[in-house]
């Protein structure tokens, strides 16, 4: 490997890269730039860069990637209705590939030869980080230390920040992973590594317990234009502002808490708390809108994707070509997914109320239990006699091993 002059650090200021940027200068004797994505996560960016440069960083960047990542990684995302094992809504997954590409554009104006992450050796994220920068510059090495150094504990590194006086917003009483955007934040460790304990009362940011919910429900509407939202009660906003909005509706009613076990692409299990009050409700409501606005056939095929588009995104294939060809079809399915969605907010449950489009295929004539005059119902008799031939075919394959019975059919 040549000589490393120069790094780019993924830099969030937590317990983990406060101390790698420490680490990486003295290991690698090189410089080090840090680069923080505003993604979103509020507080957490306060100070961020003086906290960087005071740690040793030549350089911090502190980019605002707010209406980038939700209109061009999160809203696409929602257009194919990815969920991950039927639950998780990807909200950690999804921001990898934009902070890796951003962290590669700055490596090349920076004259960099490597990137640096602070993801574990036993974490998802070191592969979607390392498999985005694979795609967009393979000339650069990856720096991960967790696979390298000989600190092999949240309490070992909070003992190197003690030594090296590096103020981190972690400690042993509180020791969860915590990662925060504008889509979720997700907390994992402490307690939650048993999964039969229930998460602790501070294993709450966003959404409210149900108890503190409020006991009125609220109704809100949303407006959708090809498969993404664009407006709330009637009132646009860009795509970072609209999705905050719906995290503040969202949290206020407890809708959008994920208490669950999934499986890693490394293989192993894992327990996660995530909160994703707005995506909950995006989600919920595009479903209901589709389901007026969509082709049957369309749907199923689109459906059927589903598990293998979040399989991409959740095991890093963010800029691989399975996933822009299959984001090219899924995007044509959304074409006429234009319309409103009308909600009730209620103590953790999102609930369709009613919903319209300029192009619903919905026909209240051929799907009234009045009265109608143009579907013929003894028509249904001989759809069904066609489709269940095939079925009669088996039976007397089984039953009479190939032999006509008496009562075959004609």
């Amino acid at each position: 490997m040549s000589k490393i002059d120069k790094v780019v650090l993924a830099y969030s200021g937590g317990l983990d890269t406060s101390i790698i940027l420490k680490w990486i200068k003295t290991n690698y004797d090189c410089d080090v730039v840090t680069m923080t994505a505003d993604l979103g996560q509020g507080e957490e960016m306060e100070g961020i860069e003086d906290k960087a440069l005071n740690t040793g960083a030549v350089k911090a960047y502190v980019e605002d990637l707010r209406e980038e990542f939700v209109r061009d990684y999160v809203f696409p995302a929602f257009r194919a209705g990815a969920l991950y094992e039927g639950r998780y809504l990807l909200g950690t997954a999804i921001a990898r590939p934009l902070i890796s590409k951003r962290m590669v554009e700055i490596a090349e104006m920076e004259g960099c030869q490597a990137v640096a992450h602070g993801a574990t050796g036993k974490g998802n994220d070191q592969v979607r980080f390392e498999l985005a920068t694979m795609a967009l510059n393979p000339k650069l090495t990856t720096i991960a230390p967790w696979r390298d150094w000989d600190l092999k504990s949240r309490t070992d590194l909070l003992d190197f920040a003690k030594e090296n006086q590096i103020p981190v917003p972690v400690s042993r009483k509180k020791p969860w992973s915590i990662d925060a955007n504008l889509l979720h934040t997700s907390f994992e460790g402490g307690e939650l590594e048993d999964p039969w304990n229930a998460p602790g009362p501070d294993c709450y940011r966003n959404v409210v317990p149900l108890e503190m919910a409020p006991d009125e429900p609220e109704e809100i509407t949303i407006d959708f234009e090809a498969g993404d939202p664009v407006a709330i009660n009637n009132v646009k906003h860009s795509p970072a502002a609209l999705l905050a909005k719906l995290n503040e509706l969202g949290g206020k009613h407890g809708i959008g808490r994920v208490d669950m076990v999934e499986n890693r692409f490394v293989g192993m299990k894992s327990r996660g708390v995530y909160e994703t009050p707005g995506g909950t409700i995006m989600h919920i409501a595009h479903r209901d809108l589709e389901g007026v606005a969509m082709d049957r056939e369309v749907m199923h095929l689109r459906d059927s994707l589903i598990p293998k588009y979040a399989e991409m995104i959740y095991y890093g294939y963010w800029f691989s070509p399975e996933r822009e060809a299959l984001q090219a079809m899924i995007d044509k399915t959304q074409e006429k997914v234009t319309g409103t969605v009308r909600l009730k907010l209620y103590k953790g449950n999102c609930v369709p109320l009613g919903r319209k489009s300029p192009f619903s295929m919905y026909n209240p004539e051929l799907a009234t239990f009045e009265e109608d005059y143009v579907y013929d119902q003894s028509d249904a008799a001989g759809f069904i006699k066609l489709v269940g031939l095939r079925l009669k075919g088996r039976m007397q394959q089984s039953k009479w091993g190939g032999k006509e019975s008496d009562d075959t059919c004609e």
